[in-house]
Order: structure tokens, then sequence, then C-alpha cells
């Protein structure tokens, strides 16, 4: 059977990618055994003959009826699906899905029935928003980074904006690269819809966001920025511990230092 990628190049080019990034979140130690989803707005990159496709599975209920989605098609990493084999198999380990018009379901069309992630609805709840506010982002990422989890067991960091203001003290490409700063979502069962409406609140306000004793929940241009704004906030999480790890607190950039490079690189805070 011929893949969906075949005679598409930039449709492979942007699978190539969530490949790429599922690589980059193993290799980090973020993504152990399933952990982790990657979902992204393909809908741009879809032709007539893929819209003529049959489905290769039953209908899927979401769970909720998302408006925005009519039509629309999304890569999904699998459940149950490692991020270290969808990154050296990406079509075996993810699956191409196409919103249907009652918008309250779906259904597979390409390669191979893999079942999306169990937090599908979470990201397409995300994704439906982003369709209705205009937004330019198609590209969510869940995963595990070890420190910035770590710091969430903490809760003197659980302050709006505590968070933000160390990281971004700690080196200045924090500030310059994830402008926003780092939401933070109190603790919630994985999966939850109190978890994917709490998640989606913080998301007006910035592009990452922490959810505490679990991981970071990540919206982008595509799935490189998205992996970016994370891993450039693991940065300044891993120069914390480590100076901790050192015997003493880190001084930080002080608020003037911070100040002249929301000035200077014309940031938003």
């Amino acid at each position: 059977m011929q893949s969906i990628l075949e005679g598409r190049p930039a449709l492979k080019k942007e699978v190539d990618k969530i490949a790429e990034v599922a690589g980059y979140l193993w290799q980090n130690g973020w993504a152990e055994r399933n952990g982790g989803n990657i979902t992204v707005n393909i809908t741009d990159l879809v032709d007539d003959e893929i819209r003529a496709m049959k489905p290769i599975s039953d209908v899927i209920q979401i769970g909720e009826t998302l408006p925005h989605l009519k039509g629309t098609y999304f890569f999904c990493k699998g459940t149950q699906k490692r991020m270290r084999d969808l990154a050296r198999r990406p079509m075996e380990n993810g699956s191409v899905i196409r919103i249907l018009d009652d918008c309250a379901s779906y259904v597979i069309i390409a390669d191979n029935p893999v079942m999306p992630t169990s937090e599908l609805p979470s990201h397409l709840l995300v994704h439906d928003n982003l369709i209705a506010t205009g937004s330019a982002y198609r590209a969510t990422v869940h995963t595990h980074p070890i420190e910035l989890v770590a710091m969430s067991h903490n809760r003197k960091f659980l302050g709006k904006d505590v968070l933000t203001k160390l990281l971004w003290s700690m080196i200045p490409e924090t500030k310059a690269f994830c402008p926003l700063g780092l939401g933070v979502v109190p603790y919630q069962v994985p999966g939850s819809n109190d978890l994917a409406q709490a998640t989606l609140k913080e998301l007006a306000d910035y592009d990452v966001v922490l959810w505490e004793k679990h991981g970071v929940f990540a919206k982008g241009l595509d799935v490189m920025d998205a992996f970016d704004q994370i891993d450039v906030l693991s940065k300044s999480a891993k120069i914390y511990v480590n100076a901790r790890a050192m015997g003493f607190e880190p001084e930080g950039m002080s608020d003037r230092q911070m100040s002249d490079l929301t000035r200077i690189f014309h940031l938003p805070k």
C-alpha cells in the first residue's frame, strides 16, 4: 500500500519534522515508554486526492463537539506508541485523521489504523481554539522535561509568573525565545477534561504551560517551534538545578537587566 507521503514533498517534510522532534524528546529523556504526545494540523497540506481517501477505521467519537474543526486533518502520535519509534517510523507509530462534518467524530485515513493518543480530545480542544482565534499555530506537544517537572514539586514555584521570572533570569535567550513565559496548571488527573480546560485557559496568555507533577504542554507555529520553547525553558531549569547542586542559589539577571532585554528586543513582557 502506498504511503500518503508518496509524491507529497511538503507533507513528507512536515512528518519528517515531527519524527525529528520525537527523537529529540526521547534523547533528552523526556519521553519514557509511551510518554508524551504530538498533534499537528496538516490541513493546509491536504489535496483533493487526500480529501477523497476512504477511511481505514470506524468512526471514532471525540467526546465533545469542536465546531471549528470541521473537515480538518491532523497527524497524531498513536496511543501506547513510543517517541523513539515515532522518530524512526512515523507512519507506523502515528496516523492521519480527518475530522468529520459533525465536528464530534473522526476517522483514520492513513497510513495504518493506528489509534491516536488517548489525550487527543485535549489536543483537539486546543486546536479548535487556535482556529477560532485566528492563530497561525498548527502544532501541540506534550512531554515530560525532567528539571521543569522536578521544580513543580516545590509549591513556592507555582504562583503566577514565579517560575517565569526565575527561568527568564537564568539566561537571556530564555526571555528572548520564550517571551510569554510559562503558565502553571495545578495538578489534575492526566487526560481529564478538567486538565484540558485548565490548560486551554492558561494558553490564552502563554505558549507553554507546566502541568504540576506531570509535564508541559506547548503550542507553536509548527512542531519545531513548540519544541524550541520547551527546550529553552528546560535549559534555564537545568542551569538553576545545577547551581543549586553546586551549593548556591543562582543570582539570576536583575529586574533592570531583564527590562533592558524587553526594551532592546521589543518583547511583549
